[in-house]
This record gives structure tokens, sequence and C-alpha cells, in this order.
């Protein structure tokens, strides 16, 4: 078999492959083009989600009719002047772009460098058409009609109008977020879709805007600034506390000097910094700008440029995490708004006093019959008990005592249901979920016993024997000296059981053979490859939850108080290990709406 070189406009539709897979491929490399030709307002228009037409005009630095018969080219680019792959500082650099997209559609290239005429060039599926001067404002406009018409084995994998216009503006959207100082504007069939003006600069706050026009106000709300630097390397942006989190990852928003990418190492870094703050089903939403030296990234990995090789990939890594861990220890006991803005939603005046009454006997039927959640707890909203009282309840003067200024987390009324703490501050009601709230405590307690050597251990005065199957009993025998760094010490007890001699001192009085149960599924999961060093948040969380305070348990205003105060000064506080809120804020502003006070 003879040996030949393949046509120029075969080898182009090769290209096109790797670099245009669809139309938000083509979007992305040409909105680049703009970005790096100095553009500060950059216009797109769509149709059919881009298949059937998609263009791209900015404001930029235009290009001569020469250059633009050059831009054509394969492999011609202005964006590496002195020929070093190993220092990229552009978005688009391989050459390929134009000259692929021409090749499997119309392409209609229009542009004005300064004192330049006004030129267009035009080519379909690989043959110039037209070649010529036209009128023109400056800067470059690139018009891209019937995507993979001549090529109908491609144009079959595209898929939905609506799934190509998704991808398209989530293109558009990412690279507005690394731009806050160039305008950007998205029509589809002449409707607007996207739109954000350009700031005076790109400076923090301009980026904030920018992500809150783009990622809606809720997420700056809920958000943290990340500011963070070492070894020359540095981490800017915004991370969503862990209860602002989704079930999928696709908000996180990731840039490499400037450029979106989506690359593994910076996902798994960002996965890590939320490993024991966040369920495994859940993601956090994030923001993030790292900000590294030209010569110490390689942009050069991926045909669609969305991966990049770092030099010192641990260095990376570690900064990452590090900058988030920080930032969200940081935050304290915050809990996102969105939660407490569905528990105002929640509330609802009763029908009977609604506009809907149909009359005085179905009012007194409803008033006559008590709400359900009075009903299932009747306990829950009693007389306060007074000071002698043998109910177990803390003694409560007539008066209330005052909301101390410095409590975020107000002081303790009561608790609703025996389950949920209920507190006030000056101008807000606060409701804590009691075992969440407590259950977080723990964690971070045994995280600093862990960091300062070993958990303490209670020991049993009388060992407790833990019944299990024969492969359970062998899974926690075979773990017992990592399980005795944790303060849980075991031995195996004939073939299928296991004796508790002593458990975390941290956790108290606990179900020993409940957390031995727990924590033997847990290992089942993992399998033997896996040390408890390395799943040390899962174990520590699991014990953390065996030995807070249950739901349904009568606390003590003093106590109610304590774990208040607690919360407050403890980090992440503000969601359990899961990553579920611990507490709610319902302003009284807010409450007063509700009865129609403002």
């Amino acid at each position: 078999m003879l040996i030949r070189r393949l046509p120029d406009t075969l080898v182009n539709q090769i290209a096109a492959g790797e670099v245009v897979e669809r139309p938000a491929a083509a979007l992305k490399e040409l909105v680049e083009n703009a970005l790096d030709a100095g553009a500060t307002r950059i216009a797109v228009d769509l149709e059919a989600g881009g298949i059937d037409h998609l263009s791209v005009s900015d404001d930029g630095c235009g290009m001569a009719a020469a250059q633009m018969r050059l831009a054509v080219e394969r492999h011609a680019t202005s964006k590496l002047p002195d020929g070093d792959l190993s220092a990229i500082s552009t978005l688009g650099f391989r050459g390929e772009a134009l000259p692929s997209i021409a090749s499997v559609a119309t392409l209609t290239l229009t542009s004005r460098a300064p004192g330049e005429e006004g030129w267009q060039l035009v080519i379909d599926n690989g043959r110039p058409v037209s070649d010529g001067p036209a009128a023109t404002p400056p800067g470059t406009r690139v018009a891209v009609d019937g995507l993979f018409a001549a090529v109908p084995a491609r144009r079959k994998f595209l898929k939905s109008e609506r799934s190509e216009l998704a991808a398209c503006l989530d293109v558009v959207r990412r690279l507005a977020m690394a731009r806050p100082e160039v305008g950007f504007e998205v029509k589809h069939y002449g409707r607007r879709l996207l739109g954000v003006a350009a700031a005076p600069d790109a400076s923090p706050q301009s980026l904030v805007q920018r992500l809150s026009a783009l990622l809606g106000p809720d997420f700056a709300d809920n958000a943290v600034p990340i500011d963070f630097d070492r070894d020359g390397v540095s981490l800017g942006g915004l991370a969503g506390i862990p209860t602002y989190n989704r079930g999928i990852a696709d908000h996180q928003f990731l840039f490499v000097n400037r450029r979106p990418v989506r690359d593994r190492l910076l996902v798994g870094a960002v996965r890590g910094a939320y490993q024991d703050l966040l369920a495994r089903d859940r993601h956090p939403v994030a923001a993030l700008f790292l900000d590294v030296p030209h010569d110490a990234v390689d942009v050069n990995v991926h045909p669609a440029k969305t991966e990049v090789r770092f030099r010192d990939g641990a260095l990376v890594r570690g900064l990452i995490v590090s900058g988030l861990r920080r930032a969200l220890d940081a935050a304290g006991h915050r809990a996102s708004t969105s939660v407490s803005a569905a528990a105002l939603a929640a509330f609802a005046v009763p029908q009977a006093f609604g506009a809907t009454w149909a009359g005085p006997g179905e009012a007194l039927q409803a008033l006559a019959e008590p709400p359900r959640l009075f009903s299932q707890f009747p306990d829950a909203f009693a007389p306060p008990a007074y000071a002698g009282s043998d109910t177990g309840l803390a003694a409560s003067p007539v008066e209330p005592a005052p909301v101390p200024a410095s409590h975020p987390l107000g002081a303790a009324r009561g608790q609703v249901a025996n389950t949920y703490i209920v507190a006030e501050t000056a101008d807000a009601l606060i409701l804590v979920d009691q075992h969440a709230a407590h259950e977080r405590l723990t964690l971070e307690r045994m995280n600093k016993a862990l960091r300062q050597g070993a958990v303490a251990a209670q020991s049993l005065l009388i060992p407790q024997v833990v019944e299990l199957d024969e492969i359970a009993a062998g899974r926690v025998a075979d773990r017992a000296a990592e399980l005795a760094e944790l303060g849980l010490e075991v031995e195996a007890f004939g073939r299928s059981a296991v004796l508790v001699r002593a458990t975390p001192a941290l956790l108290g009085a606990v179900d020993a053979e409940g957390l031995v149960r727990d924590l033997a599924d847990d290992l089942a999961a993992w399998g033997t490859a896996i040390t408890l060093k390395e799943r040390l948040d899962a174990v520590a969380a699991t014990m953390a939850c065996h030995g807070s305070v249950r739901a349904g348990r009568v606390l003590s205003i003093a106590e109610m108080n304590a774990l208040l105060r607690e919360m407050e000064i403890t980090p992440h506080s503000g969601q359990c290990n899961h990553g579920r809120p611990t507490w709610v804020r319902l302003a009284r502003t807010d409450i007063e709406k509700l009865f129609g006070r403002r």
C-alpha cells in the first residue's frame, strides 16, 4: 500500500474533528480570538443553537486584507510572536481554528484595522468564494453558516437545538467570568439571552459583580472570597459555603491564567478541600482563578485547550486545598441564605383565614382542629416549666432574658418538638437543628484532637460484645490498631463478634454496638486497600454522628445557649457532616410580612 499526502481539504476536515466538535467549540475559538485581539465588546448571534448560524463581532484591533488571507491558512497565527511554545500568554495559539471551521462550513470573515479599508473574505467548505472590500466598522466579524452541512456524517452527531444552545451559552458565560473588563452579549434568533456590561477594570470587586451577574446574586451572598498565594502561584475568586451546593459538578468554574479549563487535577483539589464538609453526592459551587507563571504550565496538551499540565502539580493542588480550607474556616457558622428563604416560603396562611374562606362554619371547624404539628408533638408547645419541676426543662423566668448584641445566634428561648432550638437575636428568629449542629461540633473536636496526637479513649466498665457476621467481624478486627488511634479499642471475640473495650472520650455515652456496625459497613464499602487514615474524615464523621445530641432529647436553656455559643466559634458549624444546614435565620422584617405588618 502506497503512502500519499492527503489533500489540504481533507487535512483541514480532520483537524476540524479535533477543534470543532460542535457549534460551541467553534464559538469558543472565535470568542477567544476576539479577546486576544483586545476587544472590549463582543456580540454573539446564534440561530438553531449555532448549527445553522453563529457569528462573533468585536471591536478589537482588526486585520488588513493580507492578514485575513493568512488567517485562514493552517498553522498561521499572531499568537506566538517569538515562537516559544513553553510560555504561551494568549488564549488561542494553534493557528487551526479558522481554516478548520472554513473546511466544514461557510465562513465569512469581515474586518477592518485602524487606517485600513474594510475587507471581506468568504470560504465555502474549503473553497474561496469571494475576496474583496466591504463596508464595516473597526474590528472583526466572523460568521459561520451551515456547520457540517456538507459533512452529514458529522452533522448527525450533533445534539438537539436546545442542547447546542446551552453549550454555547456555557462557553460564553465561562469566558465572560474571566474578563469583567469586556462586555458580552448573546442573542438567539434576535432574542437576548445573556448580556453583561464591561467593568472599568479587572479588580476583585469587578470580578464579584461579574460573577453575581452571571451566576445570580445568591452565589455571591453564599460564597467566601479566596485570596491565597504561595511560591509565585496565586488563587482568587469565590467559593460557595458548603450548604450552598449542587447535585452535579457543573457549577464549578475553574480558570488558569484566565483560561477556562476542565482539569482533573483542579477538580480533584476542589473536591478534596470540601471532603469532610459535603455528602458524597453533593458538589460545591465555586469560581476559582489560578494565576501561574506562563512557563510553569503547558496549555498545549489538548486540541480544544480545555486541559493543562502543571510543572509542579503537587504545589498547585496543595495551594487550592489550603486556600479553600482557610477561607471556609473563616466563614465560621455561616449557612446558606437560600435555605432560610426556602424555609420562609414554606410558611402559609391557614385556609380558614385566607381569601377563599367560604363561611364562618368552616372557620370554626378549622379552629377546633389542632394543627398536625401540635397533635404530633403535644408537649412541644406546652407552657415552660419552672424551677423545681420534675419535667426536666430548665427554669424559665416570666420576662425573657435580653439578647446579647455580641451573639450572632442570639439567646435560646425554647425547643420545638424537642428537636429544634428556637433562639432570638435583635432582628431575627433562629432555628437550630440540635443533632446536626452537635454532630458538626463533635467532628471538629475529634479533628482537633487527631491533629494534636490521638483521640483519648474512655474505657467501658464492662466491655461490650458486638455480634456481627464473620466477614464483618474480621474487617473490624483487622483494623483494630487504626481504630485505637481514634479512641475506639476493639478486639476479636470469636469468629463472628468483636469486643469493645473503650470508646472515644469525646463522644461521651455512645451506642457502641451501633457505632461498630456502621464502621463495619464503611469498611466493606471502602475495601482493604484504603487505610482509615486515608478516610479519616468519614470515620470521624461516623463516630461524631453516634456521639451527638439526638433529636427528641429535652435540653435545658443553659444547654441550648452553650450549644449556640460553641457554634459561633467553631469552623463549619453552619452545616452538618453531610453538608446540610444546621440553622436557619428568619429575619424580623420577613416575619412581619407574613402577618401583613409590612
